[in-house]
């Protein structure tokens, strides 16, 4: 009983914390949106003097050659900077006023939190901020901000540092590096914002609280991780997981089991957003905390604030119940269009076969159809004497073992090469192979990626009578464009690791996106401009369940036997999976 006593007095503060940290994320997300909407309009109005609706991944020279493109940079930097240095702070304000007992107001947490900016306008406030909003959501850090937590290192380059030792090693080492770092200087904002220091002494002072108190912090972390951890579990499982479980055993009337199915994902949905509302700010409230007890050499006490604090509760329960009967009654009414049983998604062989085939081949083709593919995505390259034949890479070494560029070597010499014992393919040769069979994706590749390979590749298309049976894709954008522009009979598609303004409104017919920039947001707003959607490359079971359960039209991979039998598998789906599968997509 003393054992409960203790940790019902540690989690009491952080309960009865929350309906103010509700109150303030609001207020503040609110405010933060009104700001980066004017933000967003400012340089869409800049790209839009530019004679451009986006900036993209293939067109980032733009943002380091052109005024536009520089004050872009510029004002983008200020922006991010502003947000991370408010949000973080104003948190900071919040967590001392619920901690030391004065009285919570969201006016002064958000003026004494702008205020607190102007210490960070140096150098070495840049580096912090920068080092928050930019290194520590990749390194898995807690204290990130909410606009940049999903920031990631790309598939393509990931992929590419674990394939070697030597890259893998060092990115292990700057991790460990930069995460050491993180955390001496972990209370440098509290420095700057409740003690009104330098950020040079609030440093100094953060490194000497780690460095005494560093076993101690170790524990508090794990203590803390492990209480919200068992109490979100225990939550989850009285909840949500025992009331599904039940009803999965029961023989319900199937009308009243999908309403019972809705009404408790619904309600383990709305438990799982308020975690994620309530979770930074509680964190650094712990943080906070611990500020304190190292400063004073002692635990920091809370102040009881039991009685102040019951009617926040009451309003938030009142929101929630309202907001849940909504819910529920709209998506019992729309189950089957908000939770399709199969999906429509098309699944595209990578580079011809994908890893079931040889790469760019036509055994590699034939396979991607054998096994079912909607389309194959195959690379051409332009050979001295005007061929054009597949290769991905800018030499055939990985292939074919020969260091030669194909825009070296004559169309004889590329063929005397051995692709796993198979000649390299010609384009019209692919074409032929593919006529009434497969859609072929054609990617323009490499540095003979230019208008002539665009002329050349639409006068073939059309001489076989395939424009409906071949999409034209390039990293190239100016390329897409002109092929749009100058042939709008053709089908084309631009790929994309990252972009900023109106993609949508790019000049193509297909948009292809790298997973984890295919949000549910990006989708839908292609979709509203009547284009399509093409994700590349998924090749792990969960990235290929998330994107054959979402909105794209289609799944670019390497492993299509696979893709094709989990979509095989949704058919078979209880609501309950659909459901799930679903709200996977879209959080």
């Amino acid at each position: 009983m003393k054992s409960e006593n203790i940790i019902q007095q540690k989690l009491k503060p952080y309960l009865q914390a929350c309906p103010d940290i509700f109150n303030y994320q609001i207020a503040t997300k609110a405010l933060i949106g009104i700001w980066l909407f004017l933000f967003g309009r400012l340089f869409l109005v800049l790209l839009k003097s530019s004679g451009r609706v986006a900036v993209t991944s293939g067109d980032y020279k733009f943002l380091f050659s052109t005024w536009q493109g520089i004050l872009i940079l510029l004002l983008g930097l200020v922006c991010l900077f502003l947000y991370v240095a408010f949000d973080l702070n104003s948190k900071i304000v919040l967590s001392r006023e619920l901690l030391t007992g004065e009285k919570v107001s969201l006016k002064e947490c958000v003026a004494e939190g702008f205020l607190s900016i102007g210490k960070l306008v140096n150098i070495r406030g840049i580096i912090v901020v920068l080092y928050i909003a930019l290194l520590a959501p990749i390194l898995g850090i807690s204290l990130s901000i909410s606009l940049t937590e999903e920031l990631y290192i790309p598939t393509f380059i990931a992929a590419f540092i674990e394939n070697s030792v030597l890259y893998s090693a060092l990115a292990g080492f700057a991790v460990l590096l930069f995460l050491s770092l993180g955390v001496a200087n972990l209370f440098i904002l509290h420095g700057i914002v409740i003690d009104k220091l330098s950020i040079g002494d609030a440093s100094r002072q953060s490194k000497r609280l780690i460095r005494e108190n560093r076993t101690d912090y170790l524990k508090q972390n794990v203590l803390y991780i492990l209480t919200i951890s068992a109490a979100l579990t225990g939550i989850a499982i009285i909840c949500l997981f025992l009331p599904l479980k039940l009803i999965s055993v029961l023989s319900l009337p199937g009308a009243v089991s999908r309403l019972l199915t809705i009404f408790f994902v619904t309600a383990g949905t709305v438990i799982s957003a308020l975690a994620d509302l309530l979770g930074v700010p509680l964190y650094m409230m712990k943080m906070t905390q611990l500020f304190y007890s190292y400063k004073q050499g002692s635990t920091f006490e809370y102040k009881d604030k039991a009685e102040e604090r019951r009617t926040g509760y009451k309003s938030v329960a009142v929101i929630t119940a309202v907001a849940m009967i909504v819910a529920v009654s709209m998506i019992y009414v729309h189950f089957d269009q908000l939770f399709p049983p199969d999906t429509d998604v098309k699944i595209i062989a990578h580079r011809g076969g994908g890893s079931e085939g040889k790469e760019n081949t036509l055994s590699g083709l034939e396979t991607a159809w054998s096994k079912g593919a909607y389309g194959s995505e195959i690379d051409i390259q332009r050979t001295r004497d005007g061929h054009y034949v597949l290769n991905h890479d800018s030499t055939f070494k990985r292939v074919a073992g020969d260091e030669r560029k194909p825009e070296e070597m004559t169309l004889r010499e590329v063929k005397m090469l051995s692709v796993d014992g198979e000649q390299v393919p010609t384009f019209e040769e692919m074409l032929l192979a593919s006529k009434g069979r497969i859609i072929l994706f054609i990617e323009l590749k490499g540095d003979t990626a230019d208008r002539k390979m665009a002329d050349d590749v639409v006068r073939l298309v059309k001489h076989y009578q395939m424009e409906d049976q071949c999409v034209l894709v390039s990293l190239k954008y100016d390329l897409i464009d002109y092929i749009e522009t100058n042939y709008p009979e053709m089908q084309t598609g631009f790929l994309t690791f990252a972009s900023f303004g109106k993609t949508a409104n790019l000049n193509c017919d297909y948009l292809g996106l790298e997973e984890e920039s295919a949000t549910s947001d990006t989708i839908n707003a292609i979709h509203d401009e009547g284009k399509k959607v093409l994700v590349w490359t998924a090749n792990e079971v969960e990235s290929q369940k998330h994107f054959l359960c979402s909105q794209v039209d289609g799944l670019i991979t390497d492993n299509v036997s696979r893709a094709i039998q989990l979509a095989a598998e949704l058919e078979q789906r209880s609501d309950l999976d659909r459901m799930v599968d679903k709200i996977k997509t879209i959080m």
